[in-house]
């Protein structure tokens, strides 16, 4: 993190005072086959695809179970 403040750091405390305090707290995923609860991860890029600004664009997903729990399609600046 570039220039770090205060208000970062109390807001870091703060989370992780949260965190503490919910420990027991959770999701939990329950199944009779184990082989479905796998973490799978995707990704894609695109060397130059849109023909108006010939800018790259990448991005990823991560499904557990299925479901997506993480994602980022990002473009070039």
């Amino acid at each position: 993190m570039e220039r770090p403040k205060m208000s970062h750091l109390s807001a870091a405390k703060r989370i992780l005072r949260y965190i503490k305090g919910t420990i027991d707290s959770g999701i939990v995923f329950q199944t009779q086959d184990r082989r479905i609860m796998d973490l799978v991860g995707y990704t894609d890029s695109n060397w130059c695809g849109d023909k108006d600004d010939r800018k790259f664009t990448a991005g990823y997903i991560f499904l557990y179970g299925g479901a997506p729990i993480s994602w980022c399609s990002r473009k070039e600046p």
